[in-house]
């Protein structure tokens, strides 16, 4: 079973842990850590996004952050960002080749395979700029069935008006958008 800090507000743990169903069963603060692969590509800036596997328990079929995951009790962020990247995507990353973009709080409930799903995270968003083939990517599919790139733009423009394909967090991705213009 996994085991997850509890977190302030801040992302700080308190001391206290939670399982991950009562985490998600009673909609209690936990850690996560998200790993944006972007690259430039004629000209405009793209993101790798996962398709999530239908068997997820939440969001399942759906385009969501390149890798992402829970960060264990008593892990770190940065060490669960680059497992999460090895084991989601194969991408054996150094930790000097993550770059710490920024934090975000993600909270909300909805039902996924008829059963409610309460979700409250604070999450450490990290970029990854390393090339990457993605017909050479060894993905984890009990987590997520294929990646493809999107251009950037065009996956914030849906997110603010559909949400059919996309689950990304909001937050994540603007998270992303303000990095990326602090660096040009």
């Amino acid at each position: 079973m996994e085991y997850f800090d509890i977190c302030d507000e801040n992302g700080e743990p308190t001391g206290q842990t939670v399982s991950r169903d009562e985490a998600h069963r009673d909609g209690i603060r936990h850690r996560t850590a998200h790993v944006w692969v972007i690259r430039e590509a004629g000209g405009k800036l793209q993101v790798l996004m996962q398709k999530r596997s239908d068997d997820k328990d939440s969001f399942p079929g759906m385009y969501d952050t390149s890798s992402a995951g829970h960060i264990p009790a008593g892990s770190q962020p940065l060490e669960s960002a680059l497992r999460e990247l090895e084991e989601e995507l194969g991408i054996s990353a150094r930790s000097d080749q993550l770059t710490y973009a920024g934090m975000f709080t993600n909270s909300y409930e909805k039902e996924f395979h008829g059963k409610l799903f309460k979700d409250n995270e604070v999450a450490r968003v990290y970029v990854y700029e390393e090339p990457v083939d993605i017909e050479r990517l060894h993905l984890q599919t009990s987590e997520l069935s294929e990646v493809r790139w999107f251009d950037i733009d065009e996956v914030w423009d849906e997110i603010q008006i559909n949400r059919e394909r996309f689950c990304v967090p909001m937050l994540g991705l603007k998270v992303l958008k303000d990095y990326l213009e602090e660096i040009q």
